[in-house]
């Protein structure tokens, strides 16, 4: 059952040929088995997941049932679950134990979902790599010696190592899409306000999405018929009519014409990574498709407005991290003052200092205008390059990352060039676009994901173009060896 779809384990839950209880124990054996090597997990409770399980299997029984109950979901650290830790990968949260539902984890205990843990992720979504937790770097199930890619690492290594059906993530700069890539499984970043960011803990509140990872575009789209949908207790999400995102799945592409923007064919994308999303794309020809080449001139400015705009926002989210209310706090101080410093020192990594840091600076007196505004100002001018381009595409492809997961520790060393990873991913998020990456083959025996990029509320046209592909290739199956 490990490589079923969610449709083939909902109908075998529904059959009875296998219970909720039973999936669930195969799944917690199998993380046993290899996550302490993998460290996909950051938080497990047996106890309360077979709990879960057994409330889903009553549900069956009764006839109440939704596509996904029943099924055991991994579930990012960043999402609050009540009575649950809830780390967002950071010391600063050890011990935090939540004492209310995210939005998106009620919505999956609504359906009867079962969660099976938190995954391990960058300390509070700032990284690519999944360096940068707190309990640890979490390692690519294709080659140990290689990162996952970030911040969603934990929920992207679940799911390449069949340690979960399927898992939730977050999206700020690329973090589902990139991992999604580096790991070689579907992920989506919906558009901005689709789903709820009530209790999903906030790096950048202006660009941090959840959005659904699975190992095909089927099981993404079934994920958003949970996830999606209006929650006034987010003053970002959109009132909406509710939508079925599996929809239009099965629709011919004949006639779609797809953008290839020049600016991600360009250098630094490596040969091999070009090789097989070009093949990727010439397949799509194949299924009645026509491709236009499109220009989206501002690409290059994403990476230094996107590092002025995400860590002002970071710091004025992450303040509330004093050590007064909740978080860690230091031992010992000798005033309020020293304890707000030394709580922060010690409960923060290197890298959310490095952000706090720089967003406070380009907030501060004399540096807003010449910094913060300009990038609000370049940000409203690459929006308008989609927007431009849309007019002549229905859809954007391109690569998801510009090469293959690298060695642990690589880039570790150079921020710059670990920022760069997101070089194809973060000007989505700064129009508030939907993107997805999708598994397009190999380079040097690692994942490559080709990224489809829609317009906004495009999810279901997005799906259906990659469950199209997905029907006719298999790289979506593929799993690495030594984990079966």
């Amino acid at each position: 059952m490990i490589n079923a779809s969610l449709k083939e384990m909902a109908a075998a839950l529904a059959a009875k040929k296998i219970s909720s209880v039973e999936l669930t124990q195969l799944f917690l054996a199998r993380i046993k088995s290899l996550n302490p090597d993998m460290n996909a997990y950051i938080t497990l409770d047996e106890a309360r997941t077979l709990a879960q399980a057994k409330l889903a299997d009553a549900r069956i029984a009764n006839g109440d049932i939704t596509p996904v109950t029943g099924i055991p979901f991994a579930q990012k650290d960043i999402f609050c679950a009540k009575d649950w830790r809830t780390t967002c990968g950071s010391r600063m949260l050890e011990n935090f134990i939540a004492p209310y539902d995210a939005h998106v984890i009620s919505q999956f205990d609504h359906a009867g979902a079962v969660n099976l843990g938190k995954t391990n992720m960058d300390e509070f979504a700032m990284g690519s790599s999944n360096e940068t937790s707190y309990f640890g770097k979490v390692k690519n199930p294709w080659d140990r010696e290689r990162v996952p890619g970030g911040s969603s690492g934990g929920s992207a290594a679940a799911i390449a190592a069949r340690l979960c059906a399927a898992a939730t993530g977050t999206d700020t700069g690329g973090s589902i899409r990139q991992p999604a890539s580096l790991c070689g499984f579907t992920g989506l970043k919906p558009t901005y306000g689709v789903v709820s960011r009530y209790g999903m803990i906030a790096f950048a509140s202006s660009l941090d999405q959840a959005g659904p990872m699975a190992k095909s575009a089927e099981d993404c789209a079934l994920m958003m018929n949970v996830m999606a949908g209006f929650d006034e207790r987010d003053s970002t999400s959109l009132q909406r009519d509710k939508e079925d995102y599996t929809r239009d799945l099965n629709k011919p592409l004949a006639g779609l014409k797809i953008g290839l923007p020049k600016e991600y064919f360009a250098e630094g994308l490596s040969a091999e990574v070009a090789k097989v999303v070009q093949d990727a794309i010439a397949h799509y020809r194949k299924l009645g498709a026509e491709t236009v080449d499109i220009s989206l001139p501002n690409t290059r400015l994403s990476i230094p407005v996107y590092y002025v705009i995400a860590p002002a926002e970071a710091s004025s989210n992450l303040s509330r991290y004093d050590g007064v209310r909740y978080g860690h706090r230091a031992a010992e101080y000798t005033d309020l003052l020293d304890m707000y410093c030394k709580s922060r020192a010690e409960g923060f990594g290197a890298e959310v200092k490095r952000r706090i840091l720089i967003g406070t600076y380009v907030l501060s007196a004399g540096y807003y205008d010449a910094y913060y505004l300009k990038a609000q100002q370049i940000r409203r001018l690459i929006a308008q390059d989609f927007e431009e381009a849309f007019k002549h595409c229905d859809i954007i492809m391109g690569p998801s990352a510009p090469g293959t997961a690298f060695k642990i520790g690589e880039k570790a060393d150079d921020p710059v060039a670990m920022y760069l990873q997101d070089i194809y991913t973060i000007a989505v998020n700064l129009a508030g676009l939907p993107g997805m990456s999708i598994p397009a083959g190999f380079a040097n025996k690692l994942p490559v994901g080709l990224q489809i990029i829609g317009n906004y509320f495009d999810e279901a046209r997005m799906l259906n173009v990659a469950h199209a592909y997905q029907q006719q290739t298999d790289w979506h199956k593929q799993m690495p060896e030594g984990i079966a």
